[in-house]
Order: C-alpha cells, then structure tokens, then sequence
C-alpha cells in the first residue's frame, strides 16, 4: 500500500510540473532535463566561484583563419606553458608571483597541462580548486588560459608513452565535461585542448587513422561545445601533434576550432620554412593555428632530448615564420626543471631560449 501511495505521489507530482511548464509557455528538451535535475545527480564537488573574476576579458572567438574578440580586434596568442600546477603546489612554487612574472615577460596566454595521474591522484575536490585559482590569477593579470589534457599516446587503443599519461576516451570526456560547464562564461579561459600529444611511436602504440582521430575529437568537441558554446576546441596532429597534413582533405567538421602543431627543431630538417608550410603551417591559410609547444636548448643543457636540441637558431627562425601567416603560439616552458627550461632557477633567470621568447614577447605587446 505504501508502495502505491509512493508512486501515486510521484505521478502527481510529474503532471503537475508538465502543467505548470505549458503555462509558462514551451519548454524545450534540454530545459526540461536541466529543470528535471535532483539529488540523484548532485556531487559534492562545489561549484567555481565566479566572484573570483574580477574582470571579463573580450571573448574570443575563430573567425575565418584568426582569433577575434568581441572588439572586432584579430589576436595572435603568445605566451608560455606552466608546468603542472600539482608540480608547483608539492614544490611551494604555486603563487601569484609566478604568473605576474610570466605577465611582465609579455605573455598574454599561459597554457596549463593537466596530467591526468595527478588528475586521478588528487581527484575532482582536490584538483578543481588548484585549476580554479590557476585560471583566477591568470584571469586577474589580464592573460588568456588554455586548458590541456596533458596526455601523450594513442586515445583509441588506450596504450600511452608513459605511465602520467595514462587515460581513457570516457576520463578524457568526462575531463572536459566538467572543465567546460566550470568556466563558462569566464571568457579569459579561452581554449580546451583535447589531447596533447597523439602519437603511434612507430607503431608501438598500436593503430589510429585520422577519421577515427577526427571522430573522437568531434565527440569530444560535442560535449565541450554542449556545456560551453563560446569555447574554442584545440585539436592537435599526429607525429606528437607535429603532422596537420590531413587537414588539407578532411578538416574537423565544427565552427570554432583551431589546430596545434608542437613543431621542435628536430622535427625536420632544412629548408626549414619549407618544411614547416608542407606539413603544418599551411593549415594557417584557412583555420587558425597554434604552436601550444615550441622550444629549445643546446645538447649540453640540463635535460636535453629529441626532438628539441638546437645550436640557437630556431628560436628566431620559428618566431619570425610564424609571424609572417599570424599563428599563434605558446613557448615551453615557465620551470627549471622540465626541459627544455625558460628559467635557470626560482629567481627567474631567463635561460637562453627564455630571454629570445620574452624579447618577441615583449616587443609584440609593446612593452
């Protein structure tokens, strides 16, 4: 009997909010959910206090081959990568200073990767409010952020370089799920970049052909674009987010998104600005595209590897290219210790490729 009543109630209480909605006009499906939404689907993560953004920057948006804000004003991003923000909190590095100083260098953009083992080690509560005061600050200081899924490998067989990259298309779906319903509506959070680095290493983390790459992208695109409509969508090549070839005959099928390339100097050989156009920056002609990685050191620096040992001039090289067709891009990266370095310590000494980005950075924002 109790059962009975139980669900008498619950019908009730159905039609009496189907017949509250027609009298206030049309409801459409999504409304209807969003309305229908109870305790059962509550977490107990908080949500971002948009009290914390001071200012709203101009939304930007793609427009043709650019980013525009809503001034009408074409941007072109420069900026840095930090390292982890759980880097900089176990190592007492996590503070305001850091940002103001990326700030002075002329940065307007700072990307921030997320690995998703420190995503998964600190979970939801404890990463969300590192991620929330990261994009404060940024926001404060009157820079862009690119949110990145720091991940390295292949998304479709769930094989990856190493074990801080290890995800799954249901993780990386569900990361940006939350991230882009969390900061919509704060308009310097700018761009989600959906997987850093997909790679095969020759074949030793299986197979992943470019539709299938575009397809999980897309879906990806769905769900950030679904909870944030303004949100601009990084997709990134194969070859280590090198190779945009593909682009040519099979573009991702979205309004605002735009393309990554991570072209290191070891990636080919000369002549360079020939190489580059073939194989990526051509993609700049007709969509915008960002470097979200460029970098490089000498074989003798603290960390050297491939693909970013250089004798110093690729710095110069790649910078004045790019400026040549307007792409954008984010220099790596803001730490001393993770190569290839742009600061020789905590004191912030500029190392060699940190003092050639902070003089193009400071020259393009006029300081």
């Amino acid at each position: 009997m109790k059962v009975k009543t139980c669900l008498l109630s619950m019908v009730l209480c159905i039609a009496m909010g189907s017949n509250a909605a027609a009298a206030d006009g049309p409801t459409t499906h999504a409304e209807a959910w969003q309305n229908s939404i109870g305790w059962w689907s509550e977490t107990n993560v908080p949500d971002f206090d948009k009290k914390r953004i001071d200012q709203q920057l101009p939304l930007v948006k793609v427009q043709g081959n650019k980013f525009v804000n809503d001034r009408g004003d074409v941007v072109v991003f420069r900026g840095v990568n930090i390292s982890d923000p759980d880097k900089l909190v176990k190592e007492g590095h996590f503070t305001r200073k850091h940002f103001e100083v990326i700030k002075s260098w002329g940065a307007n953009v700072v990307r921030i990767p997320v690995h998703p083992a420190d995503w998964r080690a600190r979970g939801k509560n404890g990463y969300l409010p590192i991620l929330d005061q990261t994009i404060a600050w940024i926001n404060e200081l009157g820079m862009y952020s690119i949110v990145d899924w720091h991940s390295m490998g292949n998304l479709k067989s769930d094989m990856y370089q190493a074990p801080m990259y290890y995800t799954t298309k249901a993780e990386t779906f569900d990361f940006f799920r939350v991230v882009s319903a969390r900061y919509q509506g704060v308009n310097s959070v700018a761009m989600y970049e959906i997987f850093n680095e997909p790679t095969l290493f020759h074949g030793r983390l299986g197979i992943l052909s470019w539709p299938e790459w575009k397809a999980i992208n897309e879906e990806a695109i769905t769900i950030i674009q679904a909870h944030n409509p303004a949100a601009i969508a990084l997709v990134a090549g194969f070859n280590w987010a090198y190779d945009l070839t593909p682009i040519a005959t099979a573009p991702i099928e979205f309004s605002n998104v735009a393309y990554v390339s991570h072209p290191y100097p070891m990636k080919v050989g000369p002549p360079f600005e020939a190489n580059w156009e073939r194989d990526w920056a051509f993609v700049a002609d007709k969509y915008p595209v960002i470097a979200t990685e460029i970098g490089y050191q000498l074989a003798t620096d603290k960390g050297a590897h491939v693909p970013v040992i250089d004798d110093g001039s690729y710095g110069p090289r790649i910078t004045d290219f790019m400026a040549t067709k307007g792409i954008s891009w984010v220099a790596w990266v803001f730490d001393p210790d993770w190569a290839p370095q742009m600061i020789k310590d905590w004191n912030y000494a500029p190392t060699m490729q940190g003092e050639h980005f902070r003089a193009v950075m400071l020259k393009a924002s006029g300081k």
